[in-house]
């Protein structure tokens, strides 16, 4: 469980440092906003920043995604599974596809990421294109931090076929938090209103990060 724990906040503090790429892509935004349509003086290479800060944003907050179990999955079969089968469907698919999969992102990313380094590549899209190297080198750094949460869920998973039971995972704030501060906020909602739309709220909340409907089902058989 300490291993989990360690690699969750690696990854929970990898999403805090490079969320703030979300602020530097707003000013760069609004900077090139106001030059393009008020001062008539657009900047050439801007398109090509805008990609690389939304791209960096993107890769280097997987870890924290995974973490999160927030990741696509398809689940019309998942749901109706017990967490050992839960468990079970995780370990095989992280073996048969994660792994090789993130292993070649590491090494492929790596390879492109040199050659990129070694030849001072400079985008193409536009004439003043900028470098793009540092920005490549992001490629195998992201498969190093996904690939780590990655060995925590295997873990994770391996604990739940011991026990039947999912470990906990790191709380953060989420949407649903900022929902109950609005509820408990406002005048025109009273407690038992509240109480249920939280209840309600928080059942497909737990739904869709590694619970199953059964499980649900379960719990409110035991509530009196």
């Amino acid at each position: 469980m300490e291993f989990i724990r360690a690699i969750d906040r690696i990854s929970y503090w990898s999403r805090k440092a490079f969320a703030w790429l979300i602020v530097a892509l707003t000013f760069v935004v609004s900077v090139e906003v106001f030059r393009r349509y008020i001062l008539n003086a657009p900047t050439a290479w801007i398109f090509d920043f805008n990609n690389m800060l939304y791209g960096t944003l993107f890769m280097l907050c997987g870890a924290y995604t995974l973490a999160l179990a927030g990741h696509v999955r398809a689940d019309f079969v998942y749901i109706y599974l017990k967490p050992r089968g839960q468990a079970s469907l995780d370990l095989i698919l992280y073996f048969l596809f994660f792994i090789p999969g993130i292993l070649g992102l590491i090494y492929a990313g790596y390879d492109f990421a040199a050659i990129s380094w070694r030849i001072g590549e400079h985008s193409t899209v536009t004439a003043e294109g900028p470098p793009v190297y540092h920005f490549k080198s992001v490629i195998p750094i992201a498969g190093v931090l996904v690939m780590l949460q990655g060995l925590a869920e295997i873990v994770r998973c391996v604990e739940c076929l011991r026990t039947g039971v999912w470990p906990s995972r790191l709380e953060d704030v989420e949407e649903i938090d900022v929902i109950e501060t609005q509820l408990s906020r406002s005048a025109y909602v009273d407690e038992e209103s509240r109480r249920q739309a939280m209840e309600g709220a928080h059942a497909i909340d737990e739904a869709a990060r590694h619970r199953s409907v059964v499980d649900e089902t379960e719990r409110q058989s035991r509530t009196p």
